[in-house]
Order: C-alpha cells, then sequence, then structure tokens
C-alpha cells in the first residue's frame, strides 16, 4: 500500500510535471501555429489576388478589343466592372478596391422600400404632352409582348443590361461605353429608384450607349418572320429606327468636360441668358463645336462662317486645349451673348442640343435626323426655327438671320418659348419620363425578370465607391431624394393626334423653306 501510494503520489506529481511542460509549451505552440495561419492567409490573399489582376487585365483588354454585331469598338470607360489596368500601381491595392466597390458596397439586406402614400391620393400634375411618344415608342410590342428570346435578340447590340427586381439593381456588361456614359446612366436609374421608392416595377432591359441607333424600321416589318423588333434602349432614334429614347447620361453630369447636373446648368444658362437684353445681344448666329466627327453637316457649316456674308460667326472647338484650361472658354453660360444659336448634329445626336435651347436664343437647328426623347416637344416657329441642311445652308442660316432681326419681337418669342421649354423639364420631369417609360415597358414583358448569374448588383455606394474624385463630386451633386408628389399624369395613347404632329411639323419647315426660295 505504501508503495503503491509512493508510486501514485509519484505518478501524479510526474502527471503535474507533463501538464506544466506542455502547457507552458502549449503558447508556443499556438504562437506557431498563428504565424503559420498569418503566412498562410497573406500568400494565399496575394496568390488570390494576383489572379484577381490577371483576370482584371486579360477580360478587360479582351473587351477592349471585342466588337459587337453593330460594330462597336470603343475605349474603355473610366468606370467598367473590370477598371483598366495601370503599371506602376498597387496591384494589390487595385484587386481589393475592386473587390471592396463590387461586392461589399451594397448592403445585403437593405431596408424595405414602403410604397407612397401619396398614391392614395389623386394631386398629380400632367405630364408633358410630348410624353405620350412612350406609348408610340412600344407600339411594336403592345400586340405582341416581349418575350425573353427576344430580349436576347438585342444583347449583341447593347453595351449592358439592366434587371431591376424588389427595388434592386442588377448590370450585365458587355462592352466598355466611352467616357462615364455607363457610370452615370446607371447613377440616374438608381435615383430614380430612390426618388420613388417600391414603385419601380420589375424590369429586364438592354440598353446601348452609342449615339446612332440601330434596329431599322426596314429590317423589322410587321407582316415578316422577323416581328417584332429586339427591344434595345438607347439616347436617341429616328422615324426609321425602333430603338427607344432615353434621357441620357449627362442631365446628371459630365464630369471630363465640366458640365453640372441638369438642373444647376439650366440655371446657370439661363442667367447668362439674362446678362444682356435681346436688343444687346449681337445681331448674329452663333455655333461653337467639333466638325471632325465624320458629321457631313457641320463640314458644311464651317463654309458659313463670315457675318458680313451669312451672318454667322462659326467657332471650332480645340478639345485639347479646353481640357488644359479646364474648359473655362466653354462655358454653356457665357454663350448665350447671341440672338441666334446654330444646332448641328454630330455624327449622330448631340447633347448640345439642350443647352442651346436652354440659352433663350432663337435655335436655329439643321433640320435633324435624329432625337432624344424631349425634342418631341419641339414646334418649329413655335420654340425653334428650322434651317435647311442642303447645299444652301448658309443661305439658310442668313435668311432665318435676316428674319429675325426684321421681327424682333416674334423672334425674341421663339427664342423664350424654347426656354420655357426647357424649364418646364426639371430633374423631377426627367424622373418621372423614366419612371413611365420602364412601368410602361414592364407590362409587356411576359416573363418574370431574373438578374443572370454574370450580373452584378449595383447600388448608389458601390458607384461612389469606383468613382474618382471629379467624378463622385457630379454623383453626389445630382443625388436625389424621395418624391414628396406622385409622378404626373401620363397621357393615354393616341396615335391619330401623333400623326397630326408629326405631319403639322412637316408643312411648318415645308413652308420655311419655300420662303427662303423667293427672298
Amino acid at each position: 500500500m505504501v508503495i503503491s501510494l509512493r508510486t501514485t503520489r509519484s505518478g501524479s506529481r510526474r502527471s503535474r510535471l507533463s501538464s506544466s511542460k506542455i502547457l507552458s509549451r502549449a503558447p508556443r505552440r499556438l504562437f506557431i501555429l498563428v504565424v503559420f495561419a498569418i503566412l498562410a492567409l497573406y500568400f494565399g490573399t496575394v496568390f488570390v489576388l494576383n489572379k484577381v489582376e490577371e483576370i482584371v487585365f486579360n477580360t478587360k483588354t479582351l473587351a477592349s478589343k471585342t466588337k459587337t454585331l453593330a460594330g462597336h469598338n470603343l475605349d474603355p470607360t473610366p468606370w467598367h466592372r473590370f477598371p483598366p489596368k495601370v503599371f506602376g500601381d498597387s496591384s494589390y491595392r487595385k484587386a481589393s478596391n475592386l473587390i471592396k466597390c463590387s461586392y461589399l458596397s451594397c448592403p445585403k439586406n437593405p431596408e424595405k422600400q414602403n410604397v407612397p402614400s401619396y398614391l392614395d391620393r389623386n394631386t398629380s400634375a400632367k405630364c408633358p404632352p410630348f410624353y405620350r411618344w412612350i406609348h408610340h415608342d412600344l407600339e411594336p410590342w403592345a400586340q405582341t409582348r416581349i418575350s425573353h428570346s427576344k430580349l436576347m435578340e438585342a444583347q449583341p447590340l447593347a453595351a449592358f443590361r439592366v434587371v431591376i427586381v424588389k427595388g434592386r439593381l442588377y448590370v450585365d456588361y458587355y462592352y466598355a461605353c466611352v467616357q462615364t456614359r455607363t457610370m452615370f446612366t446607371i447613377w440616374g436609374l438608381l435615383q430614380l429608384l430612390k426618388r420613388y421608392p417600391g414603385m419601380i416595377p420589375d424590369v429586364d432591359l438592354m440598353f446601348d450607349c452609342m449615339d446612332k441607333p440601330f434596329v431599322t424600321r426596314s429590317k423589322y416589318r410587321p407582316e415578316s418572320k422577323r416581328w417584332p423588333p429586339p427591344p434595345l434602349f438607347r439616347y436617341c432614334t429616328t422615324e426609321g429606327h425602333y430603338d427607344m429614347p432615353f434621357p441620357d447620361w449627362s442631365f446628371w453630369g459630365w464630369a471630363e468636360i465640366h458640365i453640372k447636373p441638369w438642373d444647376q446648368e439650366f440655371r446657370s444658362i439661363k442667367k447668362g441668358s439674362q446678362a444682356e437684353t435681346w436688343a444687346d445681344k449681337s445681331p448674329h448666329a452663333y455655333w461653337k463645336g467639333n466638325p471632325d466627327v465624320g458629321s457631313r453637316v457641320r463640314t458644311m457649316l464651317l463654309r458659313c462662317n463670315g457675318t458680313k456674308q451669312w451672318g454667322a460667326e462659326i467657332m471650332r472647338q480645340n478639345w485639347l486645349q479646353e481640357g488644359r484650361s479646364g474648359f473655362k472658354q466653354s462655358k454653356l453660360a457665357n454663350q448665350c451673348k447671341h440672338r441666334y444659336k446654330i444646332y448641328a448634329e454630330g455624327s449622330a445626336w448631340s447633347v448640345s442640343l439642350k443647352y442651346i435651347v436652354s440659352c433663350g436664343s432663337t435655335s436655329l437647328i439643321i433640320s435633324s435626323q435624329y432625337e432624344d426623347f424631349f425634342t418631341r416637344g419641339l414646334v418649329p416657329k413655335k420654340n425653334y426655327w428650322p434651317v435647311s441642311p442642303n447645299s444652301n445652308l448658309c443661305r439658310s442660316i442668313k435668311f432665318a438671320v435676316d428674319w429675325g432681326n426684321s421681327n424682333p419681337s416674334q423672334a425674341e418669342a421663339i427664342g423664350k418659348g424654347g426656354q420655357n421649354l426647357m424649364k418646364n423639364l426639371p430633374m423631377e420631369r426627367i424622373y418621372d419620363y423614366m419612371y413611365h417609360l420602364i412601368k410602361e415597358y414592364a407590362k409587356l414583358q411576359d416573363f418574370k425578370p431574373a438578374p443572370p448569374e454574370s450580373a452584378q448588383e449595383v447600388c448608389a455606394e458601390s458607384v461612389l465607391c469606383f468613382a474618382d474624385s471629379s467624378q463622385r463630386q457630379y454623383l453626389e451633386m445630382s443625388a436625389t431624394t424621395p418624391s414628396s408628389s406622385p409622378p404626373c399624369t401620363l397621357p393615354p395613347a393616341d396615335h391619330n393626334l401623333i400623326e397630326s404632329w408629326v405631319q403639322k411639323k412637316k408643312r411648318v419647315i415645308s413652308d420655311v423653306q419655300k420662303l427662303e426660295t423667293i427672298a
């Protein structure tokens, strides 16, 4: 028993000694394990980030070289799912920023969007009459509706796809738009969701950012097997296309050339236009822009420079020089010193139209082929003066200037009519147009929208995360708040009324051209 006891005590003492040694070694072993874990995590992270950077570079390189069926081959935009590789920057910082902005910025469980109570009240204002064109733009699908397969026919023509489900926005990118068109267009849609929370229906749409429309009426006829045409949104359309016009990105600002969001820019232009009375303004027509865009009209316009012969000042815009000076000589508010402002299309439609019409000068619009959503509200001799685009362009401009100087009160009224048209299109009405267009479009879809696996959720936080300091300034400047009133009331469809508007417009333009020939 004694021996046994001693043995037990001795064993217990050895056990305690062993335990104390193990415990004393445990922190060291734990420390070593932690070090190994940190090193493994570090090298694993480095490997992953290197792979991400490799994907970033390869995908971006491919995107910049890939053409769509529409023949797009644009330089990469500053904001895209995969930022362009810039050698010399920290690869890890760039890759981690990509991950952060793409996947960690948007809240996983956003607050539930409650439909505003004002919908119970019949207090909405009437939309401008030309909003009726929304029904006209959607006519091709009124009977057939829009199937998922028909939507996918538009994919090869689109720059990106937007899917909205339960108030959350997803984007699938196909090619890079120039400058920040994608960023500001997506931002505009996010602001729409913010302005009318819980009111934007689930929707799936294809969007292109090129200037020229592509879905031609000659290719898609009601009696053909191709009917209906693939639905495609863009910034402009023509009489010969089915592309649906949507407010362009510059309504939320154009950071590259220092143009502010629409409400701020319009106020600035209007203030600049009031610096001189109509009588004190230069009695000549004025145009300043870039003629080197493959535009026949702008090339012809260069020949009309001469105040004595043609009554016009035609100025070439040097974008490189303007960029170096911070666009100080291109401030729009300072370009309202003439009684007449000329609008000439570029390679297609141009965002400059809304700024020209806002001046309050008589807008001399060289008969245009392309139109955006609000130009349907322009009426010749009411809020602009039509100018012939043919070989008699210079004589047509001279006739308009002479007529205006001989009829100053009428010319001034036309200029004010154009300015008032733009005044009645504040951002709240822009959002209303977007709301009604998307709502009416969504009614035609015969499938339940769902984001594809390749789509990426986008929110205001992720856009601001991607933006540089200059872009962020314009984005934040154009941020909206929930509306305190319902959207304006959309006029009902009336195909005959729209057709009568078109015919009346053509008659007035024809009458002006006849006056030119006998002058």
